[in-house]
Formats: structure tokens, sequence, C-alpha cells
């Protein structure tokens, strides 16, 4: 039987997931597309043959032919739209983040703790990447011996109106808060951020440098990075004691030419991690069919420890201070990484 997913939310993102569900999922079938806009919603509902269009999330989670959920509205929308889901009964896959208010990610968190299972994978689709699960797998076959450091660059072309450097550690950081974290299977203990004392702070996109430190006594450190302006650029080095891994993004054709040699670099997030969605759709899609939570992908619990960590950042920026994390104890449906969904 297919599983009728319902995509909420028809912008950029929605609009890849519609894409994927329907060109890159056998066994799925896009029944309905959501959003605010109707005329947004009918032009990826027709653009991907979904079966229906809706304006209204909350009637869509309950709708009786839906199976799953993806929600890919506003970040402010995702907490409240996760609990209906929930409510509902339905899988769910969620862009990051689940909430920027940790307050927020601790209901859904709750609500998930009283059915006793987990709901929501979270949007965190590096953990998916090819050249991130390679190096994960350097590191636990102890190619490059114990891990004491990783080093993350995350840059843009050209950042929004209006995207300060609270923004770079809310909005863009917390991919590489947790692909670290998911990397060295740590929990954070402090976070110190800095911006560089010649660029203006105020300026819109103005990069932020963050160190965090992990409870297993590694270092971590993030550079943000909204206005590189000469392309999307995403890298990743481990560093172990007894060598190094760096990610490789994957690059299809080299020109040479005018006594050069050289790569494009692509626009945005996109291209870079075009598998890495498919292959998290594709798990979230098992999840569906089998109930079993993917081993890899992350959940609420994960959710909730970035939000913390940015909510921390904030406060290191504003303060000019090291921010220290307090030590959580999960709850032990967070620990199992797979249970039946039922």
């Amino acid at each position: 039987m297919s599983v009728r997913i319902a995509i909420i939310g028809a912008g950029i993102m929605g609009a890849d997931h519609a894409r994927i569900v329907s060109e890159d999922l056998p066994g799925a079938t896009l029944q309905v597309v959501c959003d605010a806009s109707e005329a947004r919603a009918r032009a990826i509902a027709q653009a991907c043959g979904a079966a229906d269009i809706s304006t209204d999330p909350l009637r869509t989670i309950r709708r009786a032919d839906i199976d799953a959920v993806i929600i890919a509205s506003p970040d402010e929308t995702h907490a409240s739209l996760s609990l209906a889901a929930i409510e509902a009964g339905k899988p769910v896959l969620c862009e990051k983040p689940l909430s920027q208010n940790a307050g927020e990610c601790r209901a859904v968190i709750d609500a998930e703790v009283a059915r006793d299972r987990r709901f929501v994978q979270l949007g965190f689709m590096r953990r998916f990447d090819p050249s991130y699960r390679e190096m994960k797998a350097a590191l636990a076959e102890g190619a490059i011996g114990r891990a004491i450091m990783m080093h993350n660059t995350h840059r843009n072309v050209e950042a929004p109106a209006n995207f300060t450097g609270q923004m770079a550690i809310t909005n863009s950081a917390p991919h590489e808060f947790d692909a670290a974290r998911f990397m060295l299977d740590a929990d954070y203990t402090a976070i110190s951020v800095f911006q560089p004392a010649g660029v203006d702070a105020s300026k819109t996109g103005a990069p932020v440098f963050m160190v965090l430190e992990t409870d297993r006594g590694q270092i971590v450190n993030v550079e943000v990075n909204n206005n590189a302006a000469y392309g999307y650029d995403v890298r990743g080095e481990l560093v172990g004691e007894k060598g190094s891994i760096q990610l490789t993004a994957p690059i299809h054709t080299r020109r040479n030419g005018h006594l050069m040699a050289f790569e494009h670099y692509p626009a945005d997030w996109r291209p870079r991690f075009a598998e890495a969605y498919r292959l998290q759709n594709k798990a979230f899609l098992g999840f569906v069919r089998t109930g079993m939570f993917p081993a890899i992908a992350a959940d609420s619990w994960d959710g909730y420890c970035a939000t913390l960590v940015a909510e921390a950042g904030v406060a290191a920026l504003r303060t000019g201070m090291r921010i220290s994390l307090a030590k959580m104890d999960r709850s032990p449906l967070y620990t199992a990484r797979q249970e039946t969904l039922q």
C-alpha cells in the first residue's frame, strides 16, 4: 500500500520535498500540498502530481487520507504542527529547527514521552550525506584514532536582509551543532562566540566564529559567514590523534582555461546536499512503513539539544562570555535508537 504524504509549506524546501516524494520515493504518494497561499500550493501540486491542495495545516494533518506529514512551513510553526501530528498519531519529518525556543522543543518531547513513541524525525539531513557518513565510519573504524577536534565552515553567497549575527547562530549554525555532536557522539558543555574586530557586527550577515567544548574533552569550532560572496561552501575536518579526515563536496567537473583550473560553487545548499535530502526522505518513508525509527536520524531530543546550544550561543555573543551548558539526562525513549510506532 502506498504511503500518502502531506507537505505543509510550499516554499523552497516544500517544493524540493514534493519533488523528492513524487519522483524519488517509490511507494509514496504526494497526497496533499498545503500552504497559506493557495496559488503556491496549486502550482507545486500541479508540478508534482499531488492529489489535492489545502490552506489549512491542522485540517490537513487530521485528514483520514494522510499517513504522514512533512513540515516545511516557517520555523515558528514547526513545534505546534509537530504537536498536532503527534496528537493525530502520524509520523512527521520536520525541517529544522524543531523550534528556536527550548521550551517549545520540550513540549514536543513531553508529548512523545507521554505516548512512549518517537513520531518526529528532524531534518538534520547532513547525517545522511555520504561525506559525513564516510567521515563517521572512518572514526568508528579507528582510522584516525581518537577524535580530538572538529573544524566546521558554513558560508553563503549573501545574507538575506536583516540577517544578524544572532540569526547566524540560531538559523545557520544548528546544522553544524548537530553534525559535530552526531559525529563525535558527544554533548556540549560550553560555548564561546567571537566576531572579527574589523567587521561591523551590526552589518547584515556579519561573520560569527564559535568554539564549543564537549563532555568528551573535544573542541569544535564553527565559522558562519553568510556574506562570503563566492558561493555556498560547507567544509569540515575531523582531527584525530593519528590523522584527520576532510569532507569533500560532490564535484562533477573541473574546468581548465585561461591559465587556470577551477570548479564552480553552487549558489545555495540544495545541490550540495541533494543526495542527503533524498536519503533522509527515503529513511522517513521506511519509518512510516515499518515503524522503526531510522538509526542515524535526528529526533526531537536532538532538536532540543541544538536549540539549547543556539540559545547559549546567543547569550555568549551578547555578553562576550563563555557560557556553560548543564548536563541533561535524556528520557529512555531517546536512548534506544529504534522502536516500533504502534
